[in-house]
């Protein structure tokens, strides 16, 4: 009944939890329920059961929970499932009764409802009243008039259940593979707290009452539909139900599918025209089939419009009004239920092209989607975690305590301009976590998480000094902060580093917003360069030091050596020199003779969606390839780069810069670039390499070699460079 209930005020329940109550209270509760039924309101008469599914509740005694039709993809995390058996007491012998509420989508209610049964009157549908909905407008309009809006997101009160229900075809291997793509794409765009997918199967879809209950159908069949089917199909349309079709031969209102072998499964592109008029260019995987209008067809279209930027022009998604009660589709002929590295995608040009349009290819999902009345809205921020402290060497561990115990305040809390860290033995639910507070948890005997394996973090890391104490959170606010209050305080050999698998406000260069989702390698390193060093000289080194760990940490695993990985200067990880795949951020601080320098670096994984990561890479190589290379993991990756690191400052310190540039040019992206100065009208010119302090260094045609540095305002710190004052 989630989203059907609405209290006092306009308010909306979040959670609805089943109880078991004892007999007096049950019968305490009917007898007050029975002399309150002339306070209810009273049922429309004119409304008909068939459009008004929130009517139709009914109880059953002693029953399990319905089943929604067709098998379940995804269960709503955070939420009971509400089938689990009643136990051993019954009606006759036990202490308590079990009373499950099952709704009009249930198949099992609907079969019961000739047979006996027993209904308590206080919550039969005759007293339940009718909820505002208007079929002649749209969900987007009806919520966005009455609906009360809860952070952000709109409210379904249409009494809907928030099903989206995915029909794929018969059942057989290549239907549930179908199954499975469209399914991820989906659970990618929406949120899936709010929402629930569904696999409809044919029989199901023929048999079941799921018309009532269903926000949005989608149909990625690729064979024709039954007859049966394409009039349940049209029916749900009639009665203000939303579609989506992808790469499925569904049509209606005119419009036919029509066979265009020289576009199937080849990479075209596609010119999307939004509600807002406003204009998305991207590659897309095209299916082979178009939109055509029958002769003497004068179709009334939505604003959503696709079509390839061919000399036809041809018609890829429409956007389709049906009936008077709001029903309308988007017919889409273009594959953006596949990922670039579907099997589909045969050649490695390909695979470049759809993953450089990978974020607009969800940009287009999203805005179809959402004017088919689906919200997609970013799940919210998730909730802060406490920090543990774990150590990647035992030597080290009694001396780390004994320092804790000398530094915390009496309260066990260290103090900085960033946070407070609290140290305890262990969490409870009382300690706050806020973004200024966080609890630090000692006794990590018990430590688990399933996105950090300590073990596999030890095993990789050889070093003499880095990365030898963790600070590990599953959400924090920034990894940046939370070594301020003890970078310049603990032992340089204790070798500090932060970890996290989310961060809620990660940060880039300047003002920019580092995005953190699960699936990427996210850190904070501290590390001691002596001033009077080689690389205590030339600090801004230190960035290219870290990015060129992080390749070189991929490409000198055992035959993963090709896997094109590269260096971006200044600070960026790339995906050859198409797409960004991790950065580099660096904070130093001079105290005496010893530079502090914390070092944030972030790369993707195994988060493919929605650029591109490690693992997208190494799966393409394999395609290529025809070889196995096992995907990497985030853990395992921060120890090799951390030991790398380690490696390349020690290299650095004893030979200069001339120690580490040939490695650093034989991964960079910029072997005869060309770029302009200043503007986009400046004088063009050619990248040199690297000067002694570690800026880039560039030859005009006919004149020198000389130093530029970045213009500060640019997102692509290549796209404005500056020469620097002449002393």
């Amino acid at each position: 009944m989630e989203d059907r209930l609405q209290m006092d005020d306009g308010l909306v329940p979040q959670k609805i939890v089943s109880v078991h109550l004892q007999d007096s209270t049950l019968k305490e509760f009917k007898d007050q329920a029975s002399n309150k039924q002339g306070q209810i309101l009273p049922p429309n008469p004119e409304s008909s059961l068939e459009i008004k599914p929130e009517r139709d509740i009914m109880e059953h005694i002693g029953k399990e929970a319905p089943k929604v039709p067709g098998e379940e993809l995804k269960q709503r995390r955070g939420s009971a499932s509400g089938s689990e058996p009643a136990g051993d007491s019954d009606r006759g012998g036990g202490p308590a009764e079990h009373y499950h509420l099952h709704l009009s989508s249930c198949h099992e209610c609907l079969e019961l409802e000739n047979s006996t049964i027993e209904s308590v009157k206080f919550a039969s549908a005759e007293n339940i009243p009718d909820l505002p909905y208007d079929y002649n407008s749209s969900l987007e309009s009806v919520t966005d008039e009455i609906g009360p809006k809860i952070e952000g997101r709109r409210v379904n009160i249409t009494g809907k259940a928030p099903n989206i229900l995915l029909y794929v075809g018969p059942d057989s291997q290549e239907a549930f593979g179908r199954l499975q793509q469209v399914r991820s794409v989906l659970a990618d765009c929406v949120d899936t707290d709010s929402y629930v997918l569904y696999h409809l199967l044919e029989e199901s879809a023929l048999r079941d009452p799921w018309l009532d209950n269903c926000l949005l159908l989608v149909v990625a069949s690729t064979e024709s539909i039954p007859e049966d089917l394409y009039q349940k199909f049209m029916a749900y349309l009639s009665q203000g139900g939303k579609v989506l079709c992808l790469s499925s031969s569904f049509t209606f209102g005119g419009f036919r599918v029509t066979s265009k072998v020289v576009l199937q499964e080849t990479v075209q592109r596609l010119v999307f025209s939004k509600a807002d008029q406003s204009e998305v260019k991207l590659s897309v995987l095209s299916s082979g089939f178009v939109y055509q209008e029958g002769p003497g067809e004068q179709l009334s279209l939505g604003r959503l419009q696709g079509h390839l930027e061919n000399e036809d022009k041809d018609r890829m998604i429409v956007q389709v009004p049906f009936g008077t009660h709001g029903g309308e589709a988007v017919l889409c002929q273009v594959h953006l239920e596949l990922p670039p590295s579907s099997v589909t995608v045969q050649t490695p040009e390909d695979f470049n092209l759809l993953k450089s349009s990978n974020f607009r290819r969800y940009e287009v999902l999203k805005e179809i989607l959402t004017t088919l009345g689906l919200s997609c809205h970013m799940n919210q921020a998730p909730a802060l975690t406490p920090l543990y402290l774990l150590s990647a060497a035992e030597e080290i561990w009694d001396p780390l305590m004994q320092w804790l115990g000398k530094h915390v305040d009496p309260e066990g809390v260290i103090k900085s301009s960033k946070l407070s860290l609290k140290f305890v033995s262990s969490y409870t639910c009382e300690i706050e976590i806020t973004p200024s507070s966080i609890p630090v948890i000692t006794d990590t005997e018990t430590f688990s998480s399933e996105n950090f394996n300590l073990e596999i973090y030890r095993q990789n890391l050889q070093t003499k000094i880095l990365g030898k104490i963790i600070l590990f959170a599953e959400v924090t606010p920034t990894t940046m902060n939370l070594l301020d209050g003890l970078m310049f305080e603990m032992p340089q050999e204790m070798g500090l580093i932060a970890i996290a698998v989310r961060q809620t406000q990660g940060r880039g260069r300047g003002r920019n917003a580092w995005l953190s989702p699960v699936g990427s390698a996210i850190s904070t390193l501290l590390v001691s360069i002596p001033l009077r060093s080689s690389l205590g000289q030339r600090i801004p080194f230190v960035q290219h030091l870290m990015s060129l760990a992080v390749v070189e940490a991929v490409r000198s695993i055992p035959e993963y050596q090709d896997i094109n990985l590269r260096v971006k200067w200044p600070n960026d990880i790339y995906y050859s020199d198409l797409m960004k795949i991790g950065g580099v951020l660096v904070n130093s601080t001079l105290m005496g003779e010893t530079f502090y320098i914390l070092i944030g670096c972030g790369f993707n994984v195994t988060n493919s969606n929605p650029t591109i990561c490690i693992n997208d890479l190494i799966t393409e190589y394999n395609k290529q390839h025809k070889v196995d290379l096992k995907p990497l993991r985030a853990d395992y990756l921060i120890a090799r780069v951390v030991t790398m690191l380690e490696k390349l400052i020690d290299t650095f310190q004893d030979k200069g810069p001339n120690g580490i540039l040939p490695l650093y040019y034989k991964y960079w992206v910029h072997s005869g670039q060309q770029v302009r100065l200043g503007s986009t009208e400046g004088p063009k010119v050619s990248i040199v390499g690297l000067d002694d302090s570690g800026f880039l260094q560039v030859h005009q045609e006919g004149g020198e070699v000389v130093t530029v540095h970045p213009d500060g305002n640019s997102f692509d710190m290549l796209r404005n460079l500056i020469v620097p004052k002449q002393q």
